[in-house]
């Protein structure tokens, strides 16, 4: 087996430089840290990773790596995680990524450093090139969620084609024509698949997406709220607009307010990540609920399964989102029946209802639909 001084001569770097790559104790310049990264695959070399002292065998860790808990929807995703692994006889250990590749690869390393078996993330963009490698090279064992990626790999997330699909296929029954879409960070699984359910929705109903009115709102607040600003601005503004995200949708929000626009008056809208406070608004929103809770403890119990049995096949689990129907979206409120999770858009007319006061109109006023 090679060596660290091996591979850093086979670099053309010192033994210390190897050591902050495989730690994430210092930053290191890209090109140095690809040709380390490079030579330890060349030359095969796999660390040993020793844990000083003893850890209770009932009280192992796991670690957790996501964009900011701050987000409600991680939040939850949280309490499910930590609920599921007490259950477990397991702690739980929580880092903070920022959707930064680099600050998530040093994240993880330094979780690993501190004795952490295994890992769940929701992955940055940029995961494949740097925090990849490193779990490559430890063999962790991890689950992902929220993001989904290419490859072999245990993962879980909901349907987010389907969900995006019924908001947006809803508005478009509603009589709009002109449905923009801000989207979320380029490259996320989660902005590809609500897309995808934003175009066949419009296929479906023989409705032709403007690419004039998608605007990216960088899966932020102020993103959400830059991206609706751009729209109302625009010459012909769009009828209805569908956000990728709930902090996008606060973002819309923020914007809709500062133009003095109405919901649901002049604006109808919609969410795709449910708030704790959805339903105490005025007018109450009209969301897609992640089952969020339920997300976490499943990723639990897909990692568990993977350290029991390392050599099982990898297994992808999606989850259905469920329609809140309240006010915002300018219909009657659908009855609790009528309001269950449908999983495809023609379902769409089962869970809203049109106002016979038609409160949202087709030529001037702005719908919105969010999804996050």
């Amino acid at each position: 087996m090679a060596t660290m001084t091996e591979v850093a001569e086979a670099a053309g770097c010192s033994t210390t430089t190897v050591s902050h790559v495989l730690n994430g104790t210092r930053t290191v310049a890209a090109e140095t840290r690809r040709r380390v990264e490079r030579a330890m695959a060349q030359l095969g070399y796999r660390r040993r990773v020793t844990r000083p002292g003893r850890a209770p065998k009932n009280l192992s860790a796991v670690g957790l790596t996501l964009p900011g808990v701050s987000n409600p929807y991680f939040s939850e995703l949280v309490q499910g995680v930590e609920r599921e692994l007490a259950r477990a006889g397991r702690v739980l250990v929580q880092a903070e990524t920022h959707d930064d590749p680099e600050t998530e690869r040093r994240a993880v390393a330094s979780l690993l450093t501190h004795r952490v078996d295994a890992l769940i993330m929701a992955p940055s963009i940029g995961w494949a090139e740097r925090t990849w490698p490193l779990l490559v090279d430890r063999r962790v064992s991890f689950v992902l969620v929220d993001r989904l990626v290419q490859g072999e790999v245990d993962q879980i997330a909901v349907e987010n084609e389907p969900g995006a699909k019924v908001l947006v296929e809803h508005l478009l029954a509603l009589g709009h024509r002109r449905v923009a879409m801000i989207t979320g960070l380029p490259g996320l699984s989660t902005t590809l698949e609500r897309e995808l359910g934003y175009r066949r929705a419009h296929a479906r109903r023989g409705v032709r997406v403007d690419p004039a009115l998608m605007e990216c709102g960088a899966s932020g607040v102020d993103g959400g709220r830059r991206a609706m600003l751009r729209l109302l601005d625009r010459t012909e503004p769009p009828t209805a607009v569908f956000t990728s995200n709930n902090a996008m949708t606060v973002g819309a929000m923020t914007a809709l307010a500062e133009r003095r626009v109405q919901v649901p008056q002049d604006v109808a809208l919609v969410g795709f990540d449910d708030f704790e406070w959805s339903g105490l608004l005025q007018p109450a929103l009209t969301t897609a609920a992640q089952p969020c809770h339920a997300i976490g403890a499943r990723a639990v119990q897909l990692l568990l399964s993977r350290l029991a049995n390392p050599n099982q096949p990898a297994r992808t689990l999606r989850v259905p989102a469920s329609i809140e129907h309240r006010d915002s979206c300018g219909c009657e409120r659908a009855t609790s029946q009528d309001a269950s999770a449908p999983d495809t858009a023609s379902a769409a007319a089962k869970v809203v209802r049109p106002r016979p006061s038609a409160a949202v109109r087709v030529a001037g006023p702005i719908a919105i639909a969010s999804v996050g």
